[in-house]
């Protein structure tokens, strides 16, 4: 399909990307093929939303709850986030990508936070979408870090407590500086938040879709749009 030209284009879509496994279990392969095939979607649809004129794209790499899966399957993931890591830095120069991860970094190996840093590093001067990767991360993770982070300069008198509002919250946490997510499109049907961006989604629309994760594409991207262009976004008030 094809978008109309008078569509209104999100400016900050976020998506859940689940499905990796169920994907890998119907074909009979294991989990660590759908991680594998779901990184190949991924790169597509970077360049796809690049294209359409999304400012922000964030994505659900790897919550702080993944550490409880086996520990094979836990060990693959950092093996293919490795690898995937490469080839993000010539998807982002090809795409004029800005990259950014949130999340708690500091649990991984060495290697991996000098991949991140330069990641970030070399793809700041870039001017088109900014690629947004939560590794690590959990809704109620960040709020704690920024909760702790903003009590200790209180305390330390670099912050009058009685002028704390929303934004001075907001500028504690990891996504500081960009937009809240218009859209956020969850795959495979799951009807849940999975503790992700539990502040910023306040007043996200949302989307569910039962393709997992490996089969979606811009088909799919283009219907979640259409379905956010029927939404009346009224953000609590009454039109």
């Amino acid at each position: 399909m094809a978008l109309d030209k008078n569509m209104v284009i999100p400016r900050h879509v976020a998506l859940i990307l689940d499905g990796n496994g169920r994907w890998a279990k119907k074909r009979g392969l294991p989990r660590t093929m759908g991680h594998r095939e779901g990184c190949i979607t991924l790169e597509r649809i970077v360049e796809e939303v690049a294209r359409m004129g999304i400012s922000y794209l964030t994505v659900y790499g790897f919550s702080t709850e993944n550490w409880k899966r086996s520990e094979d399957e836990v060990g693959a993931l950092m093996q293919l986030f490795r690898h995937y890591m490469v080839r993000l830095l010539k998807v982002a120069a090809d795409n004029n990508v800005r990259v950014k991860m949130i999340g708690d970094r500091y649990r991984f190996a060495r290697d991996i936070i000098e991949g991140i840093n330069r990641l970030e590093e070399d793809t700041k001067d870039n001017t088109g979408m900014t690629f947004v990767i939560a590794v690590n991360y959990g809704g109620r993770d960040e709020i704690r870090r920024a909760v702790t982070r903003l009590s200790k300069d209180a305390a330390a008198g670099v912050l009058d407590p009685d002028s704390i509002d929303e934004g001075t919250i907001a500028s504690y946490l990891d996504t500081a500086g960009i937009p809240d997510p218009d859209l956020l499109i969850r795959t495979s049907g799951e009807l849940r938040l999975s503790n992700y961006l539990l502040w910023q989604l306040a007043y996200t629309e949302i989307y569910v879709t039962d393709c997992l994760w490996p089969d979606f594409n811009r088909d799919e991207l283009e219907q979640a749009i259409v379905q956010y262009n029927k939404r009346d976004r009224r953000f609590g008030g009454v039109k």
